[in-house]
């Protein structure tokens, strides 16, 4: 089964075209980009560790709808923070996102991001066509 590349590659504040795709359906598996807090116009979202998850976490579902799937369908993310001193507040926020039964599993790191973001995450989620 080939490859189906998902959404158009996304542009930044700075009007440049980023060099890869919001998602990937590979089978029955749909592989979503890292998404930082960047609203429709690609700028950072102000705000705290709080209003950043929310607007990732709102850009997770936005980019899992491309491929007909739900956060209920995500089996694995992994999440970079730029402080872990947030790690409470952010999942404060993250857990809200996922029932308490269908949680997936995760990998959380400390790293310094590639924008001015406090936090970043990508997905693997599972959906059978």
């Amino acid at each position: 089964m080939p490859l189906e590349y998902l959404g158009g590659s996304p542009t930044a504040s700075d009007r440049q075209v980023r060099p890869f795709s919001p998602a990937v359906r590979a089978g029955d598996f749909i592989y979503v980009s890292g998404q930082v807090p960047a609203d429709s116009n690609g700028e950072i979202v102000a705000g705290g560790i709080e209003a950043q998850t929310r607007q990732v976490m709102e850009n997770l579902k936005s980019v899992l709808a491309l491929a007909g799937a739900t956060l209920d369908d995500v089996c694995k993310s992994t999440v970079w923070l730029q402080d872990a001193r947030d790690f409470g507040a952010f999942n404060r926020i993250y857990m809200g996102y996922f029932s308490a039964e269908g949680r997936p599993a995760r990998s959380t790191t400390e790293a310094r991001l590639m924008v001015d973001a406090k936090v970043e995450i990508d997905v693997v989620a599972y959906k059978p066509k």
